[in-house]
């Protein structure tokens, strides 16, 4: 589950953490073919504007390409990419964690020295 709140989370967005998720988690893999727009519209019970602007996000993210009258299929790399992002996503935790334990530091022996 997303740690975003469905209330928040715009339509489009919802398609497109699903199928960030599908390609993390291995269900999508490189070359895959997404369903198709009517599909997946009436899959979430968007409109097709909906859907194309998922698509549209997820071809920004490069986790997808589309062919005219072929579909939307999983690019070669999308699996490297949300890993990379995860990666991205734990380094600069781990750097905010260390640079507030630092300030922490300073605060306590500033206050007992």
């Amino acid at each position: 589950m997303s740690l975003m709140s469905s209330e928040a989370v715009q339509p489009y967005q919802r398609i497109v953490q699903d199928v960030r998720d599908k390609i993390r988690l291995g269900q999508l893999t490189a070359g895959a073919k997404l369903p198709s727009t009517r599909e997946l519209s009436e899959e979430y019970g968007v409109a097709a504007g909906t859907v194309q602007r998922a698509l549209t996000e997820l071809r920004a993210a490069g986790l997808v390409y589309s062919h005219q009258g072929r579909g939307s299929f999983v690019t070669e790399t999308a699996s490297e990419t949300t890993e990379d992002s995860t990666a991205r996503a734990l380094k600069a935790l781990e750097d905010q964690v260390r640079d507030l334990s630092t300030r922490l530091d300073r605060i306590e022996k500033e206050r007992n020295g």
